[in-house]
């Protein structure tokens, strides 16, 4: 009994093996790029047929307030556009091209706090506030919708990064120095 036994334990093994012959070894398989991490996609309101569109763009930085309101600062992209997309701010109806425009410096008016020295705004949030400093003209003078562009774009972005931070009001300031306090328009969501 005992060698019978001994046989059948080896012989499992050996049956194993020569079952497992036949399959060819195959090499690696392309099944595409690997895995990524989670691409950081901010919401910037631009313009169709006259109104307010949330529309998602990938970012490099950090979600906040003055990334968002620097993306919608370069416009729409060449994409966007040919969907139909635009935007009442000045000087940004030209699509963007892939890459940033050169930064040029902006002389300030003396009674005015430093502007940025680049086309790039300054948003600050501090409590209930959102205060955006714009890289041009006058804020009072913007219009209607470039104002809840600018808005909706910083406000939302602020409600991403502090989802518990209750109502918010905001502060536009041109490089001229003027300034706009008021409370966030109602948005349009997706």
């Amino acid at each position: 009994m005992r060698a019978a036994r001994r046989a059948a334990l080896l012989a499992a093994p050996a049956l194993f093996g020569l079952a497992s012959c036949g399959i060819p070894p195959t090499g690696v398989v392309e099944a595409g790029a690997p895995a990524r991490g989670v691409v950081p996609t901010v919401r910037v309101y631009l313009v169709v047929d006259g109104r307010l569109v949330p529309v998602p763009r990938r970012i490099v930085a950090p979600v906040d307030a003055e990334t968002a309101v620097n993306a919608l600062l370069q416009g729409p992209t060449a994409q966007e556009r040919a969907l139909g997309f635009d935007s009442a701010l000045p000087g940004l109806a030209a699509a963007r091209t892939s890459t940033p425009p050169e930064a040029t410096a902006v002389p300030a008016e003396p009674d005015s706090a430093p502007a940025p020295a680049d086309d790039s705004a300054e948003v600050t949030t501090r409590g209930g506030r959102v205060s955006i400093r714009l890289p041009f003209g006058s804020a009072g003078k913007l219009p209607g919708l470039a104002v809840a562009q600018l808005i909706c774009t910083a406000v939302e972005a602020q409600r991403i990064a502090d989802p518990g931070g209750g109502e918010l009001t905001a502060t536009l300031t041109g490089q001229d120095g003027d300034h706009v306090q008021l409370t966030p328009p109602r948005c349009p969501t997706v």
